[in-house]
This record gives structure tokens, C-alpha cells and sequence, in this order.
């Protein structure tokens, strides 16, 4: 079944991982220091983050460090903290949930949701451009990212942040229309198939998700995102205003001359659904009947987002404004508060829990500073980026460090020999940077795991 481009199914940017949620705590053998840290090389989105955080214990402190291989990624991970941080008196749990999951898993969404989108985009470039020293909020932290690569960041949120043009107006660039690019993205990838594209996309849920273990992710749901990027509908509601957040530049070759062309680049085979929609601990969401799953990656979805949000707001440290004012024992703001008059400093603080973006090209710097000399306790690794394990990541790694690296079982248009050999490749690379696999655990096709190889 072939006949377009299968390589182009993942994408040249990650907007979600091929893997689901992982506590990078518990991956690998049991440790447990008081202040640890954590390096994400290309995670793609904040799901590690928040998994990992859900599982400190209060005495524990975490420091993630994040690089990424694009500054428009950058933008969406400071986009998805901002709204996980969201305080619970100015957005309820359910409907942060559901504004999250539709900011990260939908190419249109709706009109409210766009407006807290815009309004999240301002306050993050007030905080990239005028901060320069000490970061506004830990958990947001791009002081030491390059001023070059802060600009970049200020140009992407006021791409975000800028109105769409009223019919009037003349002045505006037309606006990039998600059902356009994506289509243009499907037709691209199935080439000659196109025609028989509902064909194609029950062959690769049927034949490829649900043999890999998927088998929660639902038919009609999964059609719905392959035709129309919308993943995620939980509300009565028109999404037809473009997700901003995923969008992004790809620079072609034409006659000689490089064109950055705007549109989307992101996954169209794999789905949304891996991240927080394909495990759960709660097994009364795995029920079947009939063969058939009750609850769908969805359903997943939406509970295991709703858990991650209450374990952060139950780590909520330092009081922000709202906090203030109720402790003072004044009115508090009412549920309904509204979304877009919340700062960066209304955010909550979570106890012990900071997340720094590094630089991009910082990876191969980080073993020249002393400061990072055998500093991380776990490095992960995305698929996407795991050429870049090398020899130097024993010098920024600590004498029992964890090594985790995301494997391409999800990654939809590889075959299994392909698959197989990524594997082994991953392996020789970690044996090459000075890491033996980790064998105590259940062997895992998801990720690999290893640790320092002992002398």
C-alpha cells in the first residue's frame, strides 16, 4: 500500500513524542536523591515533565533542562507549561484540561481557546524579552538561552498573538488555514492513495497501532485527526480558528535558492494520542466488551491530563496573587475568573520544581562547563534526536545516572527490520558514549535504558 511519500507520515518537527508520558524517576533502578536533575534532549512536548513531577515526594526538589532543536518547539513547551501552571481560580481543572489537550493535539481550535492562546503568547514574550537575568517564572525559565534565539522566541509569539484580519483589512498577510496545509501534508504522504485515504487510515490503525497495543485508540477518532488534524473534540463547539502553536517553518530548496515555506510539518500517521492517551493505571478504562474497548485514547486522555494537573496544583508552593488575596481572608475570584487576565506571576509555583531551556546548539557545551561536569542524574533522549548521543554525555552524566532513550515503535512508517535496526543502533551508539543496558527491568520496546558501564 504505497504511492506517496512514506517517510513524510512523522514529520520534520516533534510537536508530541512518539512515546507515551514516562516518570524518569522511576525508569530504570530505583534511586532516590533530594535534588535531582534531569536533561530532555528533543522530548518535544512537557508530557516527561509533568509525569515526573506527579510522582516527587515533598521533600524531594527537580530540576529539568531542556533542549530542543527548534525555537518554535521551544515556544510550544513555554505554551503547554503556561497552561498546565494555570492557577484553579482563574480556570477550573476540567476546562484546563480540555483547553490543553486541545491546544496540544488540535490543528483547529476554538475561539475561546484561541483567545486564551493569544493571551498565554503576550504574557510569554513580556517574560522572554524583559527578562534577562532572573527568570519570571522557574518553571518558564529562557535566561540562558542566546538573545538571538529570545528574539526568535518573541517573533514566534507575536506571529501567535497577532489578530486575524478582518475582511476590511488589506494590510494583514492572508492567514494560514490549517485544513489547507494539512490536506496539502495527507496528499503528499499517500500520493495516488489519496482517493482511498479512509482505506489507508484503518490499515494503519488496524494493522499497525492496534498490533502494537493501541487498541484504545478509537476508529472514528482516529479517522477524524488523519482527515482533519482534530484529535481532541470534547466540547460542543466550532474548531475551525488555526492552532498558531502548530505551525512552523520548513526551508525548501527551489532553482538554487532556500524558501522557508510556513505551514504544517508535524506528525499526520502516529497521532497525538501516544503522550497521554494509551496507558493508564486506572484499569477500569482498559475494559472491553465484546472485543471492543468502552473508553477510547480520549477518555485516557482527559483522566490521565486531570491527574497530572491536581498532582501540581497539590505541589503548589509559594502563594501567587490569587493565593494572596485568599489567605488575607478577602474574596477569593469567583471559578469564572477570567483566563486572559492571569501574568506570569499569577502562575503557580510548584515546590521544589524548576525547568531551564538550554540553548540549542548547547549539548555538545555542556561537558566544557564545570558546572555540568557528571551533573545529570537522567538524560533522555528522543527518537528524533538520538543521533546525537555521543561519548561526551559520560562527562555531564552522574556516577548512577539513568539513560533513556525513546525507540521508534511508534513511528508508523517504519517496518519492523527498520525498527529492529534503530534499536540496535541506539544500543551501539549508548555502548560507544560509555552505557551497558540496564537488564534488570522488563525489557521495554518503547524506550531503552541504560546506565553508566562499570569499570
Amino acid at each position: 500500500m504505497s504511492g506517496g511519500r512514506a517517510s513524510e507520515g512523522a514529520g520534520c518537527i516533534t510537536w508530541w513524542g512518539f512515546s507515551p508520558a514516562r516518570d524518569l524517576l522511576s525508569t530504570g533502578p530505583e534511586r532516590r536523591e533530594s535534588n535531582v536533575n534531569i536533561l530532555l534532549v528533543g522530548s518535544g512536548d512537557p508530557r516527561h515533565i509533568l509525569k515526573t513531577i506527579s510522582s516527587l515526594r515533598d521533600e524531594e526538589s527537580l530540576h529539568v533542562w531542556v533542549i530542543e532543536n527548534s525555537m518554535e518547539l521551544v515556544a510550544r513547551q513555554l505554551l503547554l507549561l503556561y497552561l498546565a501552571l494555570m492557577p484553579k481560580e482563574s480556570m477550573g481543572t476540567n476546562e484546563k484540561t480540555e483547553v490543553f489537550l486541545e491546544v496540544f493535539g488540535n490543528g483547529e481550535i476554538r475561539s475561546q481557546t484561541e483567545e486564551t492562546l493569544r493571551h498565554a503568547a503576550s504574557q510569554l514574550s513580556l517574560a522572554v524579552t524583559e527578562t534577562l537575568e532572573t527568570a519570571t517564572h522557574p518553571c518558564l525559565n529562557t535566561t540562558l538561552l542566546k538573545f538571538k534565539e529570545r528574539d526568535e522566541l518573541a517573533r514566534i509569539f507575536k506571529l501567535w498573538i497577532q489578530p486575524r484580519p478582518s475582511s476590511s483589512s488589506s494590510t494583514c498577510a492572508a492567514p494560514i488555514l490549517m485544513s489547507k496545509v494539512w490536506d496539502y501534508r495527507v496528499r503528499q504522504h499517500l500520493g495516488t492513495c489519496y482517493d482511498y485515504k479512509k482505506e489507508r487510515f484503518d490499515w494503519d490503525l488496524i494493522m499497525k497501532l492496534h498490533e502494537k497495543g493501541c487498541g484504545v485508540i478509537n476508529k472514528q477518532q482516529y479517522a477524524r485527526w488523519r482527515e482533519w488534524g482534530l484529535a481532541f473534540e470534547m466540547r460542543e463547539g466550532a474548531y475551525q480558528i488555526t492552532n498558531q502553536s502548530l505551525l512552523s517553518s520548513r526551508v525548501f530548496s527551489q532553482r538554487g535558492d532556500k524558501v522557508a515555506v510556513r505551514g504544517y510539518w508535524g506528525d499526520i500517521v502516529s497521532s497525538p494520542y501516544l503522550s497521554f492517551g494509551i496507558e493508564t493505571d486506572d484499569k477500569s478504562l482498559l475494559k472491553t466488551q465484546n472485543g471492543q474497548h468502552i473508553k477510547t485514547a480520549q477518555d485516557i486522555s482527559i483522566a490521565n491530563v486531570q491527574e497530572l494537573f491536581q498532582s501540581l496544583s497539590s505541589r503548589r508552593g509559594c502563594p501567587t496573587t490569587s493565593q494572596s488575596v485568599a489567605e488575607t481572608g478577602e474574596p477569593s475570584p469567583s471559578p469564572e475568573a477570567d483566563p486572559k487576565s492571569v501574568t506570569i506571576n499569577d502562575l503557580m509555583r510548584l515546590s521544589g520544581v524548576s525547568v531551564t531551556f538550554l540553548p540549542m546548539d548547547s549539548l555538545n557545551k555542556l561537558p566544557e562547563k564545570q558546572k555540568y561536569s557528571h551533573f545529570f542524574n537522567t538524560i533522555y533522549f528522543s527518537a528524533s534526536c538520538a543521533h546525537q548521543l555521543g561519548p561526551t554525555m559520560r562527562q555531564i552524566a552522574a556516577p548512577d545516572a539513568v539513560l533513556v532513550v525513546e525507540l521508534a515503535k511508534y513511528i508508523l512508517d517504519l517496518n519492523k527490520e527498520q525498527e529492529a535496526g534503530f534499536a540496535k543502533k541506539v544500543a551501539s551508539m549508548a555502548l560507544e558514549a560509555g552505557f551497558e543496558p540496564w537488564r534488570e527491568g522488563q525489557s521495554d520496546d518503547v524506550h531503552a535504558v541504560f546506565i553508566p558501564q562499570r569499570k
